[in-house]
């Protein structure tokens, strides 16, 4: 969103005379989740737009304005959740197509961002592969965020990239798992149909501030921070979660597929 609305939720609360903290006791939020609206980083939930309304005797204004996600483009969402993404404490990604983004190595990266349609230039794909590499660096920290991989087995199965980049992608996740840093789960096909089957999934959890979600499949994006949706979504993880692979027989398919791609190379 453009920051039009956080600016005019900083003047009201200034006009009333309010700090960040007071206006957050005042409509039960927290002062981070305050922050991140005024700074045009966070929509307010309806309910919340509510809340701030009430707190500031501004009748049903913040409410009636807040920002159409719909009208925002698939790039304005994900630079949202690259954001985000640097401040949760806990991330459960689902991957039906792809290696999660932060889990790309560069020669994966690549292979993904260049096979796109229309083409895009060497230079903007150059500029992608870094944008997600920098991503990836949030995996340099040994603790935070934790994170857990549930990948469809088509994520394994489906050469986006040549034999070698594919082996050197899987034991890279297989490296990061065996070293404690992440879990990975693969939902094996035999499963059948599942409750993530159209869309991948990015769930995150915060120290300051409420859960997230973020939906993506073809050329749409949503950041969902309706709780009830927020929760929807954390359920269908967890039944999905249900159904895959433990830990240690995942990391053994992730081990025999790497080898094949090396042999079929």
């Amino acid at each position: 969103m453009g920051n039009t609305y956080g600016d005019w939720l900083r003047q009201q609360r200034e006009a009333a005379g309010l700090t960040q903290e007071e206006l957050a006791d005042r409509a039960f939020m927290t002062r981070s989740h305050i922050a991140h609206i005024e700074a045009g980083r966070r929509v307010p939930s309806k309910e919340d737009a509510r809340r701030l309304d009430k707190a500031l005797g501004t009748g049903d204004v913040l409410s009636s304005f807040l920002p159409q996600d719909d009208e925002e483009s698939i790039a304005e969402y994900f630079e949202k959740v690259r954001v985000l993404e640097q401040q949760a404490a806990v991330i459960r990604e689902f991957a039906l197509a792809y290696f999660p983004g932060i889990l790309q190595t560069k020669r994966y990266a690549r292979a993904v961002l260049g096979s796109v349609f229309p083409p895009v230039s060497e230079e903007e794909c150059d500029r992608r592969v870094v944008t997600r590499l920098e991503r990836a660096k949030i995996l340099e920290d040994p603790l935070t965020p934790a994170v857990w991989a549930l990948l469809d087995e088509t994520v394994l199965r489906r050469p986006v990239a040549t034999g070698d980049v594919m082996a050197e992608q899987i034991m890279h996740v297989v490296h990061l798992a065996e070293t404690g840093r992440i879990r990975v789960h693969v939902l094996p096909f035999d499963v059948g149909h599942h409750p993530l089957a159209h869309s991948m999934l990015t769930l995150m959890w915060f120290e300051d501030q409420p859960p997230l979600a973020y939906t993506e499949g073809g050329y749409m994006g949503r950041l969902h921070d309706s709780p009830s949706m927020v929760q929807k979504l954390q359920h269908r993880y967890s039944l999905a979660l249900s159904d895959a692979m433990p830990l240690k027989e995942s990391l053994a398919l992730l081990k025999a597929t790497a080898k094949e791609y090396e042999h079929h190379d």
